[in-house]
């Protein structure tokens, strides 16, 4: 007897390096200890028993194909930040996505208020998570802050491009960005910026074991986004006990909580700015701040992550979940 299949559609794939990617290819390596798995950026038609799709606007045609094709099978719906925090007000595609989903997953604690309360009911929290890696000793020579993020506008690297001038006059803060330029206008502004302002190196896109091990050696993480459905990137850096400094966004506060020191107001780079030099000239603040990412950390561990999806798969496939019974049985 085969086990059930399933297929996860993403619309980035390895390619894209980004986060969307990272939690396809972690939910699918899972999945498929259990089921067979196939992974892809356009369902253009299968017999899998369920479809599990990434992005509400940007994987509605494989979402909608779904629905045709197989209306009685389940389908699990993941709404990235784009999705919550603007797509699902105003564009069709991702409205369509959302009514033929059977189970919605939000990525941090605060999506589901997002949602009209009709969706809220079939709306599950599934916090991302990261391997923990023991933090490393950091220079006391300097304080280093990491940004890692595309260059897009939804990141809002502009917020991060005028801190960094503010602390032009700062030889003892060091301000490191990767991230590929999406953006060429923004990728030229970044430019610039490190040419100006020694201060300041922005590292283009590398790979994601290389931006790993930066924030593990980072003091800071810097993370200024207008829009978030849950950062990986903040989960990676609190499971390296590497603090954050975050824009107040749902996105953000859904991860870290609500009383969070480390929070500045969106496109705030003057509160940016006034945060990174305090963390620079008050050991306490990184201390605390620490100790504040130590406490949520367990959150973000992989097995929590991992036993909530295989949950509520099982809940959408209650049928398969027999037959692996049956297969384990089998000689």
């Amino acid at each position: 007897m085969k086990a059930p299949a399933i297929v996860v559609v993403t619309p980035a794939l390895a390619s894209a390096n980004n986060g969307n990617w990272q939690t396809a290819q972690r939910w699918a390596r899972w999945l498929a200890r259990h089921y067979r798995v196939r992974l892809t950026d356009r369902w253009q038609g299968g017999g899998e028993a369920l479809m599990i799709a990434l992005h509400a606007r940007r994987s509605a045609p494989s979402v909608a194909a779904w629905g045709q094709a197989h209306p009685q099978r389940p389908l699990l719906l993941v709404l990235t930040g784009t999705d919550l925090y603007r797509d699902i007000d105003t564009d069709a595609d991702a409205q369509r996505s959302l009514a033929l989903a059977d189970r919605l997953v939000v990525l941090n604690e605060c999506g589901p208020q997002q949602l009209a309360p009709a969706l809220r009911a079939k709306a599950t929290v599934m916090l991302q998570s990261s391997t923990a890696r023991k933090p490393r000793v950091k220079s006391s020579r300097l304080l280093r802050a990491l940004m890692v993020g595309h260059l897009r506008e939804e990141k809002s690297p502009q917020t991060l491009f005028d801190a960094a001038r503010r602390l032009a006059g700062r030889a003892d803060i060091r301000i490191d960005h990767i991230g590929a330029a999406l953006d060429p206008a923004l990728g030229a502004q970044a430019e610039q910026l490190a040419a100006e302002c020694p201060g300041y190196r922005w590292l283009g896109a590398l790979p994601h074991a290389a931006t790993r091990a930066r924030i593990q050696a980072a003091h800071l993480l810097v993370h200024s986004s207008r829009m978030e459905g849950g950062a990986h990137v903040v989960i990676e850096a609190v499971t390296s006990g590497t603090p954050v400094l975050a824009s107040r966004i749902d996105g953000n506060v859904g991860l870290l909580g609500l009383d969070y020191g480390g929070y500045f107001d969106c496109g705030d780079a003057s509160a940016l700015a006034a945060l990174l030099e305090r963390a620079r000239d008050d050991a306490a603040m990184l201390t605390a701040l620490r100790a504040q990412c130590a406490l949520r950390a367990p959150l973000f561990a992989p097995e929590r992550e991992r036993q909530t999806l295989l949950a509520l798969v099982t809940t959408l496939l209650p049928s398969a979940d027999a037959a692996l019974e049956t297969l384990k049985d089998m000689p």
